[in-house]
This record gives structure tokens, C-alpha cells and sequence, in this order.
């Protein structure tokens, strides 16, 4: 009786752990160094490739409060991460050798865990996760694509995503174009002297550096707008900004499109963008709606492998009436932490699968439960996502945003414990 867990990557690592210390034989299938992907160079499992930071450790920050709620979950990789931390202020950094030589070695010693040093060309039979990362071979992208019925999106091409109780009403508006629909969109309309200034801003801010194999013709019909709008100081206000449709004559309207259930969320619609992550807070906090926004998610445009989640997998990250799981960037999330999660709920409820207990669900008002539940709720503007506050749904109202926040976490952490001291998480 065993698990296979496909990629040593962060969030296979933590599946094949998780598994593990509940008795269970794991067959980890790593293809390095056979084979390399264009973003790794190291023989070592859980190879950070960009940065090494893993964001906030303060749990008013939502990135800290998973990693908080992981820690009280007993992840191996969290647990990895504080061993090899860098003095980094309030975030937590690692030295990504090191980091990635104490996960290798933890797995190693494991006697449950067997690595396998092969590129898996197709799913094997039997309970797996399937962890391979936003570089999934073409191989096993093909067959994964066979299983599920549907193309895997190959491109990362995502518009910022902002709050809702953080944009200016009173200089935005409730509509649909010509009327028509049942006013899904806030619209935030810009005067000429408005837009120019954005627009001459938003032509010559900075791009992001690409991965040499990002670069060249990838994107092709799906225009980053800074692209877009060099094109002409007109070519905005006759494509996504366009100020026709409504009772009032606009220079240019920006749209924001609900991207969540429960309209906490929304997006700016054809907003895919190349800037850099600061450059964006600055360039579109200059539309007036969005002085003030919170912005949960920045645009990216990168290579990324991800299944369609929405339709696909439930709040276990499981393949609907399979035994297959997704784990990592292939399921959906986005982020290192977020990884390392959806592997911990793949890991133990893949183990509870094959030992016959009833499924985790993660309530919705943890990190763990409600990024689970986003990624597998139905949604026709799906796009990979962050852990943010925006996504834990609160009614109660408070006297400032790290009031919310305080109260959100310790509501979190609560839920987490109480799942522990049931015994649920055996």
C-alpha cells in the first residue's frame, strides 16, 4: 500500500511528508537530475527558483498567517524555512541552499519515503498527487490533459486584483454597457487630463524581468497593456478602456469585473500586464476609483502550467470521482506558501483516502480552507491566486483594516486548533 507523489518540488515535498508520518509508504518521483526543467539547476528537492523570501511572518499579513497556521499544522517545509531563515525584518527569508540541502535531507531520512529519480511520462495507477509545478513536462501535460478532458492553460496572462471595500465609489459607478446585463461591473471613469497622466506613466514605467525561456513571441493575442498602449495614446480608449456604453460621456473607463462568490473581490478587466509588482501599485493607483486600492494579486504575465481547478477539483484538491490530487502552482494557487498548502491538504487526505477516513475539508474561514475553496469554485474568469484577506469572508464591521485583520487571524488559528484537538487531522 502507497501514495505516488509526482515532483519534489515545495508542495510535493510536503504531500510526501504529510503522508509519511501517518504510517503510509511513499513513492516520490523527482525527475532531477535526469532531467531539468528551464527554471531549475540544482540536484536537491523544494528548489526555490526566484526569490527567497516567503513574504510576512506577521499574522495581519494574509501570506503570514498561512504560513502561521502551517506551522501549527506541523509543515515540514515551514519548519525548514525558520531552521534556514535570513535576516530579512519582518519577513521570512531563507538561504535557498540550505533551505532546499534540510528538505532533501528530512526526506531522505524518512524511512516511508522512497525517491524515485525518473521523469514520470504519464499517471500512474493507485492514489497520487500530482505536483509538477508550472514547468510540467510536455509528456505527462499531454496525458494529464487526456485524463481531465481539457487543455491545460500554458500561460500565466493575469490582471491585478484588488478589494472591493477598498476603491473610491464616489468616483466609480455600478454598469453594464449600453445597459445591457444586470450591472455586474464598477466602472471607473477618467477625465482627459486624468488619463493622460496615467497613460504617460503607464508607457514609460518598468517591466519585469523575464526568464530567457518567457521570452521571444509567448504571448501573442493576449497584449500586455503597457504593449497595448505604446501603440498609440488612443489605442486604451478604443480597446479595454473604452468610454462607450454608458448614460454619461467619459474620456476613458477602466472596468473592474466581481471575481469572487461572494463580490469581495474584482479584477481589472484586460489589465494583463509585464510591470514590475511596484510599478503597478503606483501606474493604476492613478485612476481615481483606485487611489486607495488594496491590491491582493498583481498582474503577471509567465509561463504556468494550471489545470482548470474550478470545474475540476473539489476543496481537497482532488480530481472530481478520482483518486488523483493536484498539488502546487498545477492546481491553481500561486506562491511558494500557497504551494506548500495545497500540498498539506493533498498529503493528508490523500493518506486518508487510502486508509479508508472521511475527507479534511479546511473550514472557509482559515487560509488553507478558504484559498481551497476559491480555487474550486466555479468561475469563468478564473485565474491563479495569492492567499489574501479578501478571500475570508467577514461581516462584522471594525474601526481599521489591522482591527479586521487581528480579528480574522485569531478566528483562523482558532479553527485550525480546534481541528487538532479533535483529532480530526490523525
Amino acid at each position: 500500500m502507497h501514495i505516488n507523489v509526482i515532483g519534489g518540488g515545495l508542495a510535493g515535498s510536503e504531500a510526501a511528508y504529510q503522508i509519511a508520518k501517518r504510517g503510509i509508504k511513499v513513492k516520490l518521483y523527482e525527475m532531477k537530475p535526469i532531467k531539468f526543467s528551464p527554471a531549475h539547476t540544482n540536484e536537491n528537492l523544494a528548489e526555490i527558483v526566484c526569490s527567497n523570501s516567503l513574504k510576512s511572518n506577521l499574522i495581519t499579513n494574509a501570506c503570514g498567517l498561512l504560513k502561521e497556521e502551517l506551522r501549527t499544522l506541523d509543515s515540514l517545509l515551514i519548519r525548514c524555512a525558520d531552521a534556514t531563515k535570513v535576516p530579512a525584518g519582518q519577513a521570512l527569508a531563507v538561504d535557498r541552499d540550505e533551505f532546499s540541502k534540510l528538505v532533501t535531507h528530512e526526506i531522505e531520512k524518512n524511512e516511508n519515503i522512497e525517491i524515485i529519480k525518473e521523469e514520470v511520462k504519464s499517471i500512474p495507477d493507485g492514489v497520487t498527487v500530482i505536483a509538477t509545478g508550472p514547468l510540467t513536462s510536455e509528456a505527462l501535460s499531454e496525458d494529464i490533459s487526456h485524463l481531465t478532458g481539457e487543455k491545460l492553460f500554458f500561460y500565466d496572462a493575469a490582471a491585478p486584483i484588488v478589494t472591493r471595500e477598498s476603491l473610491d465609489m464616489e468616483k466609480a459607478f455600478t454598469a453594464d454597457r449600453y445597459g445591457k446585463g444586470k450591472s455586474d461591473y464598477i466602472n471607473c471613469p477618467m477625465s482627459k487630463e486624468e488619463y493622460d497622466i496615467f497613460y504617460n506613466e503607464l508607457i514609460n514605467a518598468e517591466i519585469a524581468d523575464k526568464h530567457e525561456f518567457e521570452k521571444g513571441d509567448l504571448f501573442e493575442g493576449c497584449m500586455p497593456i503597457e504593449e497595448m498602449a505604446r501603440r498609440g495614446s488612443q489605442t486604451l480608449t478604443f480597446g479595454p478602456l473604452k468610454p462607450v456604453g454608458f448614460n454619461k460621456d467619459y474620456y476613458a473607463v477602466v472596468q473592474l469585473r466581481q471575481d469572487n462568490k461572494e463580490g469581495t473581490l474584482y479584477n481589472l478587466v484586460g489589465f494583463q500586464t509585464n510591470l514590475k509588482f511596484g510599478e503597478q501599485k503606483r501606474v493604476f493607483s492613478l485612476i481615481p476609483a483606485l487611489k486607495n486600492a488594496e491590491f491582493v494579486r498583481y498582474g503577471v504575465m509567465h509561463r504556468n502550467t494550471y489545470i482548470n481547478s474550478t470545474e475540476l477539483l473539489d476543496r481537497t484538491y482532488r480530481l472530481k470521482n478520482t483518486d488523483i490530487y493536484f498539488a502546487g502552482q498545477i492546481s491553481g494557487v500561486e506562491g511558494y506558501v500557497e504551494s506548500i498548502a495545497s500540498g498539506l491538504v493533498c498529503g493528508i487526505n490523500s493518506a486518508r483516502k487510502i486508509l479508508g477516513k472521511n475527507e479534511i475539508v479546511f473550514p472557509e474561514n482559515t487560509m488553507i480552507g478558504a484559498l481551497a475553496k476559491y480555487i474550486s469554485t466555479s468561475n469563468e474568469n478564473f485565474q491563479p491566486m495569492n492567499a489574501n484577506f479578501g478571500l475570508l469572508i467577514c461581516n462584522q464591521r471594525f474601526k481599521s483594516k489591522l482591527a479586521k485583520y487581528e480579528f480574522l487571524a485569531k478566528q483562523s488559528l482558532e479553527s485550525i486548533n480546534l481541528l487538532i484537538e479533535g483529532g480530526e487531522l490523525q
